[in-house]
C-alpha cells in the first residue's frame, strides 16, 4: 500500500467526519443511500431510477429499495414524468439539501482551514 502523509491526513479527516456523523443523531444511512443522495444532490439531473442505477452500477430494484428508505426519511421525493408516466424523477427535498450541507460541514471541520 502506497500511503502518503496527505492520504493519511485525509483518512483522519474522514474518520472525524464519520464520528461526528454517528454522534449527530442524523439518520444512519448506508453507503448506497449516501451515494444516491450525493449523486442526486451534486450531479446534474433530472435523475431517474434507471439513471441512478446505471450511475451506481446496481440494479433498479436496489435503487428502489434505497429510495424507499430515503423517501421515508424525507430526504428525497419521487415525481412522475408527465410526458412518460413510466418514468419517475428523483429530487432532493429541502431536508435532503440541508442534510448534505450539514454533512459537508462535518467533513470540512477537520480539514485545513476547517471549523473543528
Amino acid at each position: 500500500m502506497n500511503t502518503t502523509p496527505e492520504s493519511l491526513a485525509q483518512l483522519g479527516n474522514w474518520r472525524g467526519a464519520l464520528l461526528r456523523y454517528v454522534q449527530s443523531g442524523q439518520p444512519d444511512l448506508t453507503n448506497r443511500q449516501m451515494a444516491l443522495l450525493l449523486v442526486a444532490g451534486q450531479e446534474p439531473g433530472p435523475h431517474t431510477v434507471r439513471g441512478l442505477a446505471a450511475r451506481l452500477a446496481v440494479s433498479k430494484p436496489v435503487v428502489t429499495r434505497a429510495l424507499n428508505s430515503l423517501t421515508g426519511l424525507g430526504l428525497v421525493e419521487r415525481r412522475r414524468d408527465e410526458r412518460d408516466r413510466r418514468s419517475v424523477f428523483v429530487d432532493l427535498t429541502t431536508e435532503g439539501e440541508e442534510f448534505l450541507v450539514d454533512f459537508a460541514e462535518m467533513i470540512t471541520a477537520d480539514a485545513p482551514g476547517g471549523t473543528a
